[in-house]
């Protein structure tokens, strides 16, 4: 009997324990190894995981798979570096931004676009280069800027160093992006560099 009070205690102490510290321990029967899996708010000692990840888009779209498999040997015609803020049950304009104020088009670092190459966006010609890219956001309008600001964080504006300023029209989806995004899209022969989050969607048209 002392025997079997002994085992039901040391099994609630097990269960007790376990529940305070929230792992959970899983064996891989084949290896005979055991796992503890820590609880998402477990500090990591290196750094911490970002809740708005950093992304890259290529033009072209899989520039790095054919690099890899030597399909091209040429460098990529652009790329945007940004990080992705999400909504987490907010709306865009009630909750995170406001129209008429400067925007990174991302989170934490700002956000950069390389171009391998001069391009030409709305009749102006902008030489091969890295620029952050940011925009003014309006109900029916965001002007997008090229400014020379890189390797900054945050948003700083700093009209003196703009390189140019580009108006384009705000458009509403069907559905809302949880995730903001941007990628590079062909549309009759010109390449757009779409901005979307939420139930908006705004196009910047590039030619190369």
């Amino acid at each position: 009997m002392k025997t079997i009070l002994l085992v039901l205690f040391a099994s609630v102490l097990a269960v007790s324990c376990n529940n305070g510290n929230d792992n959970s321990t899983i064996t891989d029967k084949n290896k005979d190894d055991t796992v503890t899996i820590r609880p998402d708010n477990s500090i990591n000692p290196f750094d911490p995981t970002d809740i708005s990840p950093m992304d890259m888009s290529y033009y072209p779209v899989d520039y790095p798979q054919m690099k890899m498999s030597k399909a091209t040997t040429e460098l990529p015609k652009a790329r945007v570096i940004y990080s992705r803020p999400h909504l987490g049950g907010r709306r865009l304009f009630q909750n995170l931004l406001n129209y008429n104020e400067p925007w990174r088009l991302g989170a934490n670092e700002a956000t950069e676009i390389d171009f391998y190459k001069g391009v030409t966006i709305q009749n102006k010609k902008i030489k091969a280069g890295r620029y952050i890219l940011y925009c003014i956001p309006e109900k029916e309008n965001w002007t997008i800027v090229l400014n020379n600001n890189i390797d900054s964080w945050g948003l700083h504006p700093d009209a003196s160093q703009d390189i140019a300023r580009f108006q384009i029209p705000v458009t509403t989806t069907t559905s809302s992006l949880e995730f903001f995004t941007m990628y590079f899209k062909e549309k009759n022969n010109v390449t757009e560099l779409v901005m979307a989050w939420d139930y908006l969607e705004a196009r910047l048209p590039i030619s190369f």
